[in-house]
């Protein structure tokens, strides 16, 4: 079982690893070994995340969502399989652990008080009379 948090841990067989050649430049080793790797993990039928964490999981997932439910992680970064296949599974569980955390309740509008309305309106009366005095006399 690999530790997501501390009430999630998924099973080391609802992962599936399959190694591609990494694309970009690297020269002659690049079209010959398969250092990339596919992490696929299957986020609609596993039986280890909470419905609600699976909801937020899917959509934080985005593009890498397949219409099956199947999240895919490409790693490339690296020039060796262990450690694309580390980085892949990082990100995989950074991803379950951002949905695992919940979201902020709701905002409830709240309404000024009455103190505040008429330290506003005070205000406002204060600037209107020192704008009203810039003006010409009036007796003139």
């Amino acid at each position: 079982m690999i530790q997501v948090t501390r009430g999630i841990a998924i099973a080391e067989e609802e992962l599936s690893e399959e190694f591609i050649r990494a694309s970009g430049p690297g020269g002659q080793n690049v079209h010959k070994v398969s250092s990339a790797v596919q992490l696929r993990f299957d986020a609609r039928r596993s039986p280890n995340l909470p419905e609600g964490v699976r909801a937020r999981l899917e959509r934080l997932a985005g593009h890498r969502l397949t219409q099956e439910g199947v999240i895919v992680i490409t790693a490339q970064r690296f020039r060796t399989r262990e450690r694309n296949r580390e980085d892949a599974l990082e990100r995989l569980l950074a991803l379950i652990r951002e949905a695992a955390i919940p979201p902020p309740p709701p905002r409830r509008p709240t309404k000024p008080t009455l103190g505040s309305k008429t330290r506003r309106l005070e205000g406002k009366a204060r600037r209107a009379g020192v704008k009203q005095m810039r003006g010409k006399p009036q007796g003139e």
